[in-house]
């Protein structure tokens, strides 16, 4: 026998179960952001490398170090996504897809990659649910963006969650600040991690997001950005917070937030839950103003993403019922069998989920398994009910069996939605 050869590491096979948890949630989501008028749209998974290099940021750990990137059969720079928000613009400004005199609300979901350590909840490849307004520059587009996200946690149950909110200034107001950071952390390189150290002169905001706790302890004494913000943008950001509370959306300035991607301008926001241990984030954004600038365009925007493995992760399973087969039909004798599988066809029709036996096993190994798949109602066919029109119908969850008429059985079965 061959040795098997397994998957990749950070590559991952997604079980039936676990696949089920990412559907629902998705459908869930899906609903939730149509209320608000977003709509789905379909990205490539593979963009020119140069999207990434400019839009992301040259000097990023994205860009640096955990892309996937390699040349087509012309020579040509290709890379996997690492993200969806710059494939988002990128479609936008290509695509025409502005609306007049309104924000273009777009969502998606799919599959991102970066080559990285795998960690609890993130994996080289690994799946997002991303929404962008793009078109609008105006606080009351961050506050509904949040608020949005806000009672997509409440749709879905969760109750350890908090959103962080930030402003990160923007092109006049960050220098000023950006110096300032560079001197603390040169002052104070010799208490940080060496990672702290390299991104001093690369992207050195960044360094406010580091995990290690002895580097969180110094960065207590760091600059606040909050305190650096020019007029604007501590008007922007004054709206975006009145404009949460007045929704009653909960919420907490935190000036450690940051965004790891040099696209990001003015408010930036995480929603951060227990249980995911020191990369806690669930899902973050914020707005991107300078983006489309860099890909060739210029149009302002708000997004965030979602990551689906730690969504599911914190959900509350419990409550929700896992999918279940409606009925298993058992075929009594090798006559009856091309009969279950008419049967089977017919109820199929009206929406139901069905099972019956494809290996001629016997009647009592056709219950046994039936009682596996957990269903109450199982449906029984032999010689005499074939002759007779008839079917037993036995409830597991009673013990009950009776023998009632097929056709009259169809007729009387309501459609289940499809």
């Amino acid at each position: 026998m061959s040795k098997l050869i397994r998957g990749i590491r950070g590559f991952r096979d997604i079980s039936p179960d676990e696949t089920f948890r990412h559907s629902y949630a998705e459908d869930r989501t899906r609903k939730h952001f149509g209320r608000f008028g977003y709509r789905e749209v379909r990205l490539p998974l593979v963009e020119s490398t140069e999207l990434f290099s400019r839009g992301i940021g040259e000097a990023t750990d994205i860009v640096e170090k955990e892309m996937y990137t390699f040349p087509d059969r012309n020579g040509a720079s290709l890379t996997l996504r690492p993200e969806g928000t710059a494939s988002a613009v990128r479609a936008y400004l290509e695509g025409g897809w502005k609306i007049q005199g309104g924000v273009t609300k777009i969502f998606y979901t799919g599959p991102m990659f970066r080559y990285e350590r795998p960690q609890k909840g993130r994996y080289r490849q690994f799946y997002q649910i991303g929404l962008e307004a793009i078109g609008g520059s105006g606080p009351m587009v961050d506050v509904e963006v949040i608020d949005l996200l806000h009672l997509l946690f409440v749709e879905l149950g969760l109750q350890d969650v908090k959103i962080l909110v930030n402003s990160l200034g923007c092109q006049v107001c960050r220098p000023p600040f950006r110096e300032d950071l560079v001197n603390f952390i040169k002052n104070s390189a010799g208490d940080l991690c060496s990672n702290c150290v390299r991104r001093t002169e690369t992207n050195p905001m960044r360094v406010l997001d580091c995990k290690v706790p002895s580097c969180k302890e110094v960065l207590e004494a760091s600059p606040v950005i909050l305190e650096y913000l020019c007029p604007e943008c501590e008007d922007h950001f004054s709206r975006v917070n009145s404009g949460l509370t007045g929704l009653n959306v909960p919420y907490e300035v935190d000036p450690r937030i940051v965004r790891g991607l040099d696209y990001y301008n003015r408010t930036a926001f995480e929603a951060v839950c227990g249980g995911l241990g020191a990369q806690n984030a669930v899902a973050a954004g914020g707005r991107y103003d300078g983006l489309a600038r860099e890909i060739g365009g210029d149009v302002p925007g708000i997004g965030f993403a979602i990551g689906l493995e730690r969504l599911t992760h914190v959900m509350d399973w419990d409550s929700i019922a896992s999918p279940v087969v409606d009925y298993y039909i058992a075929a009594a004798t090798d006559t009856a069998r091309i009969h279950v599988m008419i049967l089977a066809d017919a109820l199929r029709g009206k929406g139901y989920s069905v099972e019956t036996d494809l290996e001629d096993r016997s009647l009592k190994a056709q219950l046994r398994i039936a009682n596996r798949t957990g269903t109450s109602q199982v449906l029984l066919i032999g010689d005499d009910e074939l002759k007779a029109g008839t079917l037993q119908v036995k409830d597991f969850s009673t013990g009950d069996q009776e023998t009632v008429d097929r056709e009259s059985f169809l007729k009387k079965l309501k459609g289940k939605e499809k």
